[in-house]
């Protein structure tokens, strides 16, 4: 049985989320394609969010 990957736009938003989480700034975004790179957008944001809140800036 293959195994099958995940959803490219998932990956995209998870890889954001992780940027984020280590202080990326949101313009290294390697997306090239709209939907990819909305999605890589919208899981920096929200790692940016909780890099804010629970003080991880504090760490790095």
């Amino acid at each position: 049985m293959k195994r099958q990957k995940r959803d490219k736009l998932q990956r995209a938003h998870s890889k954001g989320f992780n940027a984020a989480l280590h202080g990326q700034s949101k313009e290294l975004c390697p997306y090239e394609e709209v939907n990819a790179k909305e999605e890589w957008l919208g899981g920096w944001r929200e790692g940016r969010e909780q890099f804010q809140n629970t003080g991880m800036k504090n760490y790095m």
